[in-house]
């Protein structure tokens, strides 16, 4: 595998500006800090000049649906040692490159049981963070052509999106370039944020960005000195019977409560992760879980909600009740109550508290 070169760097806009300002979330602003989301798309054909055109045009009609991914962010001081945060859709546009990795096919992605290094030179901004959103456009799009196909990575500002948003952008996106119509797609976004009544906007909260940033600093100089620690992405294949095996395995011991596909397969990593680390037995182990909030709500949020709506949680047992025998089921369980518990009360009181302590994670 070689290097990938860039052949074309530019600016994709919306055909139209809609001066929009979009006041942000709990749920949007404690990814400030957090690094860009990327999704990476693999097609095994290769893409000649007018499809590349044809790319380039199908974005900028789409930025026509989505016109925060095609703003910037914009962070405000205020003088009682707080900022406010908000994307101002001002048609900045999305950064799109095109490159060529002429060494590389698909099979080098596709087949290494490591992530290859070269799939961090396939997005732009790695690395950057959120918060870096006031001067870097908030998507951008590289289209890497390889030797018997393409890469298209495409790198989100979280503080705009949460994955299912992304997808959301993404298939519009492929339907607008599909279609000969650029004028319609058939599940247009709502970009307007959900906030409880009696709130004041934006919100303030304090940002000591240039104490977050020479914190950064030290560390990496500290580390300078040290031995440097490679660690690299291993790739893990579930086929979708064996998930269905794991889950129906599951369910006919519990019997009362039904174990989601999701829920069975991080459940089983999480003891084959916990088996593999050697925890004392009495210690705790945790396992970070993504919540979604759009239907938890009451009246739920719009299926096309365009923004960030999910918190994350932590489920955490003993090693020992983990691994021992049942320890999968009852994993699975732990899991599953903690998911269910977050009712329309208990997110709305999660969503006040974040506003009363107004702190980033």
């Amino acid at each position: 595998m070689g290097d990938v070169r860039v052949l074309s760097s530019d600016t994709i806009k919306a055909p139209k500006s809609s001066d929009q300002t979009i006041h942000l979330t709990p749920w949007d602003l404690r990814f400030l800090l957090v690094s860009t989301n990327k999704k990476g798309l693999l097609y095994r054909h290769p893409v000649v000049a007018t499809q590349i055109q044809r790319l380039r045009h199908s974005l900028s009609s789409a930025l026509s649906f989505f016109q925060p991914l095609a703003g910037r962010l914009e962070i405000t001081e205020h003088k009682d040692n707080t900022v406010s945060c908000s994307v101002i859709c001002n048609n900045a546009g999305v950064l799109f490159i095109h490159a060529a990795a002429e060494n590389t096919c698909v099979a080098d992605i596709l087949e290494p049981v490591y992530v290859p290094q070269i799939v961090d030179s396939l997005f732009a901004f790695i690395g950057d963070k959120s918060y870096e959103g006031t001067s870097k456009p908030l998507l951008a799009v590289q289209v890497t052509e390889l030797v018997d196909g393409v890469f298209i990575g495409c790198t989100f500002n979280h503080v705009v999106v949460d994955g299912k948003s992304v997808w959301h952008f993404i298939n519009s996106w492929a339907e607008i370039s599909r279609s000969c119509c650029h004028h319609q797609i058939s599940k247009p976004p709502t970009s307007e944020r959900w906030f409880p009544n009696g709130i004041q906007l934006p919100i303030r909260f304090p940002f000591f960005l240039e104490l977050e940033k020479n914190h950064s600093d030290r560390l990496t100089t500290s580390s300078s000195n040290d031995e440097k620690l490679c660690l690299s992405n291993r790739l893990f294949h579930f086929t979708k019977e064996k998930i269905v095996q794991l889950k129906s395995k599951i369910n006919k011991e519990i019997g009362n409560i039904k174990i989601s596909s999701l829920q069975a397969l991080l459940t089983h990593v999480w003891c084959y992760v916990t088996r593999f680390k050697q925890f004392d037995p009495q210690e705790e182990v945790f396992n970070r879980v993504a919540i979604g909030v759009r239907p938890r709500l009451i009246p739920p949020l719009p299926e096309d909600y365009f923004g960030n709506a999910l918190i994350s949680c932590m489920v955490k047992m003993k090693a020992e009740e983990l691994l021992e025998e049942g320890g999968l089921c009852k994993g699975a369980c732990e899991m599953n109550k903690l998911i269910a518990s977050h009712t329309d009360e208990m997110l709305k009181n999660h969503y006040e508290s974040w506003l009363k302590k107004s702190k980033l994670p």
